[in-house]
């Protein structure tokens, strides 16, 4: 039996010890991080329409993107180091204000998150949280001149929009959806949706087994659009339960802990992040997408969005200091090879 009821036997960072995480990041957020509004759930209509980071389009304007869009880690501009009016913007903040104001998470474990047996102020760090002091590096001249937002999965692309951030970086995956209302850098990871569960579950992975089961996804991400419309053509397995939505994935995982929900679907590489905090689930099957996380920025941002390119380009070429070396300390112990992770040679097909 599930519902409502605890599972026996959790160790590491289950049940209530996850819940006490979840609460202090919860505090932490409050204190330490300025505060973005949040609108609701995936399904809302948020400002410009755009709350559900573009997942709650209807379907003629899907069917549209569909028909205009292809290969969207590809639609990006070529890198530069030439300065625009973004950068210049930037750039003219003065005195406490002159930083890079990033969207990011703080509770995705090894991607963007707060480490409360860190001690002192608990900073942020992950494999996200290197990248966003690499582009401000660049940008400013200073690895610390960044400024974190906390944000919910569904209000990355209304941050953007309204300008309470310069950029996300927040394991955000590049899809045609959300080109009609962002621009993207390059790829800088590979990943793609998987299924977690208990290892006592009998679920295998994105299969039969997940009849009449109810799934845990996050608000306005890639996992709930994708299973809606799998189920909308009939891929997804009878009776498959999609009501359970949340803020962010974490608490997905709290929900699969107090045994509210049967499974959670979500990008492979939070997922395997989230069988390190909780050694009682795993990953079932293998991953049944293939996406790519990007840089999201506004649409018009087109000298920024250059320059992150750039910075992307050397990132991935610095041995000693760049990707691999962030996958090393942050990904290696929960991901099995890099080789699997790494994003494709980049491809810049926009035009303008």
């Amino acid at each position: 039996m599930r519902a409502g009821r605890l599972r026996t036997g959790l160790k590491g960072w289950g049940g209530v010890g996850a819940m006490a995480f979840a609460c202090v990041l919860a505090v932490l957020a409050a204190l330490l991080l300025p505060a973005v509004p949040w609108h609701g759930g995936g399904g809302g209509s948020g400002h410009d329409g755009a709350a559900d980071d573009g997942h709650g389009a209807t379907h003629g304007s899907q069917a549209r993107a569909a028909q205009e869009c292809t290969d969207p880690e590809k639609q990006t501009l070529a890198p530069s180091g030439d300065d625009g009016p973004t950068i210049d913007r930037i750039r003219a903040r003065e005195g406490e204000k002159r930083k890079l104001i990033v969207g990011v998470d703080q509770n995705s474990f090894r991607w963007g998150y707060r480490d409360p047996n860190s001690g002192g102020d608990a900073e942020l760090e992950g494999f996200d949280i290197d990248l966003a002091h690499r582009i401000a590096k660049d940008v400013l001249g200073d690895e610390d001149a960044v400024q974190f937002k906390a944000i919910p999965t569904d209000q990355r692309v209304p941050a953007i929009q309204d300008g309470r951030v310069d950029m996300v970086v927040r394991t955000m995956t590049i899809n045609c959806d959300r080109l009609e209302d962002v621009a993207f850098s390059a790829p800088y990871f590979r990943t793609g949706q998987q299924v977690l569960a208990p290892k006592s579950s009998k679920i295998t992975g994105y299969d039969g087994t997940l009849a009449g089961k109810e799934i845990c996804t996050a608000a306005g991400s890639t996992a709930l659009s994708t299973l809606e419309q799998d189920q909308k053509d009939g891929r997804l397995a009878e009776g498959v339960d999609l009501r359970t939505t949340v803020p962010n994935q974490l608490d997905c995982l709290v929900r699969l802990q107090l045994g509210e929900v049967d499974a959670v679907v979500t990008d492979g590489a939070l997922a395997a992040s989230q069988a390190a905090q909780d050694p009682t689930v795993e990953l079932k099957g293998d991953a049944f997408t293939t996406e790519y996380y990007g840089v999201a920025m506004k649409k018009d941002a087109d000298d920024l969005v250059r320059r992150v390119n750039r910075v992307l380009e050397q990132w991935r070429a610095d041995r000693a200091d760049g990707w691999q070396h962030s996958y090393e300390e942050w990904l290696s112990e929960t991901m099995d090879d890099p080789a699997k992770s790494l994003p494709p040679t980049p491809q810049y097909l926009r035009g303008s």
